[in-house]
């Protein structure tokens, strides 16, 4: 399998969630995808206000277009803000911070009131109004955020739970101690290797997980396990590895890679008597990060891209890097391929 195979088969295709104490980080606006959002709201709500009072289209669309110059401005201030001070607001209580959202979004609708001044504003000034709609839309924000931060612990523990399920399976671990026990005789020196592997395995698995680990601690961990599952299948499995030295700093979500290459042993290599050439390759392009799984699957098998584990890897990619994170695969030409990509 070439890597050029790999990248026509899809065509063009940071900070903790808890705060100290364990209450959720509500200010994380850091994310591009949250601003966006932001900005997306902010614009349509006032829109929408802009319709009230327009003498047609024309007129509208530029009241809309005023009045969207200075709600961009106040949410960008307050996103700047609140991304600057996260981890002071943090400190507070929930109530504290929902409180701390609404003044600054006040101040927020009163700076942009102010920048609709300076660009011509005719009539009386809004000072209130533009302070209290800031404070309104800035609660909702908030409330928004709130919910983003308390549904990424949860689900992170859920995924996590799962994959612990599919991964720390009985069956494994017996055919694991089975190849420990069969080679204690034969060669004692590569028992103990396997069980030095299989320890090394549940350490990482059971240990208390983080939200982020670097790309080189899973490939670490990725060559543990097939280390084990060489031992089982032998010549049936073919491993090849393409490394990019620069890729190894990435963070990505913890045991994110090991999964990936079980489906790849348990749909390519079990189900063939002669076996399947597993790959894993890492690339690092200016600021993006490629990571690629891929194995050669028995004619009839049909498509292994359904199960828990990657729904899990896709979710937990999207609540650590959001819009910046890609998650594709699919089969092409007898080879299941997933492809990662996640900032350098």
């Amino acid at each position: 399998m070439k890597d050029a195979q790999i990248l026509s088969a899809f065509g063009d295709l940071p900070a903790n969630s808890l705060a100290a104490g364990g209450r959720p980080l509500v200010f994380d606006a850091c994310h591009v995808g949250v601003m966006l959002r932001a900005l997306l709201f902010v614009g349509a709500v006032v829109g929408i206000v802009a319709m009230y009072g327009a003498g047609g289209f024309m007129d509208w669309l530029g009241r809309a277009a005023f009045l969207i110059s200075g709600g961009v401005a106040a949410t960008l201030a307050w996103l700047v803000v609140a991304c600057s001070l996260k981890r002071v607001l943090a400190r507070l209580p929930l109530a504290g911070q929902q409180v701390a959202g609404g003044l600054l979004g006040a101040l927020a609708g009163l700076y942009g009131c102010g920048m609709l001044v300076l660009g011509g504003l005719n009539g009386p000034t809004p000072w209130v109004a533009s302070a209290a709609s800031g404070a309104l839309v800035a609660s909702l924000v908030v409330t928004a955020l709130i919910s983003r931060a308390r549904g990424r612990a949860p689900a992170a523990t859920a995924a996590r739970l799962a994959e612990l399920q599919a991964r720390i399976r009985p069956h494994f671990l017996f055919n694991t101690l089975n190849s420990a026990v069969a080679l204690v005789r034969q060669d004692p020196a590569r028992a103990e290797a396997v069980l030095e592997d299989l320890a090394d395995l549940f350490r990482h698995a059971l240990a208390e997980p983080g939200e982020s680990v670097t790309l080189a601690q899973e490939v670490a961990l990725a060559r543990r396990y097939l280390a084990i599952e060489q031992v089982r299948f032998g010549e049936r499995l073919r491993v090849e590895w393409s490394l990019d030295p620069a890729a190894d700093g990435a963070r990505v979500p913890p045991l994110m890679l090991q999964p990936l290459v079980e489906n790849a042993v348990k749909h390519g290599v079990e189900p063939s008597e002669a076996g399947a050439q597993v790959r894993i390759s890492t690339e690092r392009r200016g600021g993006t990060v490629v990571l690629k799984v891929t194995n050669t699957v028995p004619s009839g098998q049909g498509n292994p891209g359904l199960g828990v584990a990657q729904d899990n890897v896709r979710h937990r990619l999207e609540l650590l890097h959001d819009v910046h994170a890609q998650f594709r695969c699919g089969m092409r030409d007898g080879v299941y391929q997933v492809r990662l990509e996640v900032p350098a």
